[in-house]
């Protein structure tokens, strides 16, 4: 099957078998290996991408699915100069990361959240990254780099660049 997909703002057209999942597609087709696979279950969030803005689990979704849609993976997330999106840099700045690995997700995830709710109180953080584990940190880190990235982001309309 073909799809077309506008991933990180660049158009890309590829044949696909009808089973291949988003992730596998974003990592094995498009080299794009930020997006990590956890549990291929969609419960740890490793995997989580925007989909037409919207955070999804790409491991939930067959790449057919995403045909016509936009796509925002963590590599989309940095500024054009190459600098830290201001969640990439709140996560940096607070601790909110340990190993790594679940991150990108986190990150996507918060883009998604802040997006819909730009001033998060510490109880609707925890509440909209429920569905992404991390096994590292104990989360304190984490929904402080959050509250972070919204305080830095106060004023802005779009949690990710356009």
């Amino acid at each position: 099957m073909r799809v077309s997909v506008k991933v990180n703002g660049r158009l890309y057209e590829n044949e696909v078998e009808g089973r291949t999942l988003l992730v596998h597609y974003l990592r094995g087709v498009l080299g794009l290996t930020g997006t990590n696979i956890g549990c291929d279950t969609s419960s740890c969030g490793a995997c989580t991408v925007l989909m037409d803005g919207e955070s999804v689990k790409s491991c939930t979704v067959l790449a057919v699915q995403a045909d016509g849609a936009e796509i925002t993976t963590i590599e989309g997330m940095a500024q054009p100069d190459g600098s830290l999106h201001p969640i990439q840099k709140a996560f940096w700045d607070n601790h909110g990361l340990q190993c790594g690995y679940c991150t990108p997700g986190m990150v996507m995830a918060t883009a998604s959240l802040l997006k819909e709710n730009p001033h998060p109180s510490e109880e609707e953080v925890r509440m909209g990254l429920e569905g992404n584990l991390c096994r590292c940190t104990g989360y304190h880190n984490i929904v402080k780099s959050v509250l972070a990235a919204a305080a830095t982001m106060d004023g802005q309309t779009e949690a990710v660049r356009s």
